[in-house]
């Protein structure tokens, strides 16, 4: 499994109170261009693959949680799944606060290789435990 990266904003934004993922929508979309975690901020910074076929930026269920200290994004895994053509290429999956008044990046897992969907393929983004983590 693949573990998030997180923006470098991200950690000024929670600072700052700009994402409570308690309450705020949180998106999943997908890119074929590297994020850089020092030089991007909001979506605008990085562009996501052509929505069509099926594909398109999607809700997350979130839920943030604290105990002893520390903070805890889960989220229920997300599906994408081709239809009437395919989805991609894309190598990067990323989330991002759709409630910011900018859309703030969150963090990005990179799959390590390019995915295109055929028509019927389904991609799950699998959260596991945990989107992450803050101590």
């Amino acid at each position: 499994m693949v573990s998030a990266i997180k923006f470098y904003d991200t950690v000024e934004a929670i600072g700052l109170g700009e994402h409570d993922f308690s309450n705020d929508t949180l998106k999943v979309y997908l890119t074929n261009n590297k994020p850089s975690v020092s030089n991007d901020a909001d979506k605008g910074d990085l562009a996501g693959i052509t929505e069509e076929h099926g594909y398109a930026p999607a809700d997350i269920q979130n839920v943030w949680s604290e105990s002893s200290g520390t903070g805890t994004l889960t989220a229920t895994d997300v599906v994408f799944t081709a239809s009437g053509g395919t989805v991609g290429p894309f190598r990067y999956v990323v989330i991002y606060n759709d409630t910011h008044a900018s859309d703030g990046l969150i963090c990005y897992y990179d799959y390590g290789s390019v995915v295109t969907l055929q028509s019927g393929e389904s991609f799950t983004v699998d959260f596991g435990a945990s989107v992450f983590t803050l101590a």
